[in-house]
């Protein structure tokens, strides 16, 4: 299975992954025009990987062949003061 991998140019570490290049017929109005001008990053085979860097590689398949596309959103933001606050107060506790 080729894929088309594009990023957006509006929303940091945000991926739009599409089974035909250039083609986003299938994904919604209202998240092309939130993602913004798709940028393509690369055309990549799924059907010989078992791993993707930042997805899962089945869900991406998955939803590729169930709705056509698959939005890769970027990972949660660590809450550095709240871990930091739980540390010191458990620290604080003994």
């Amino acid at each position: 299975m080729l894929c088309a991998v594009y990023k957006s140019p509006k929303k940091a570490e945000t991926y739009l992954y599409v089974i035909k290049r250039d083609d986003f017929s299938v994904v919604p109005e209202g998240l092309m025009t939130t993602f913004g001008t798709p940028m393509l990053v690369t055309v990549l085979s799924l059907a010989k990987r078992d791993k993707l860097a930042l997805a899962d590689i089945d869900k991406v398949k998955k939803m590729l062949l169930t709705q056509g596309y698959y939005l890769q959103l970027p990972p949660p933001r660590e809450d550095l003061l709240k871990n930091h606050r739980s540390e010191n107060s458990t620290a604080d506790d003994e």
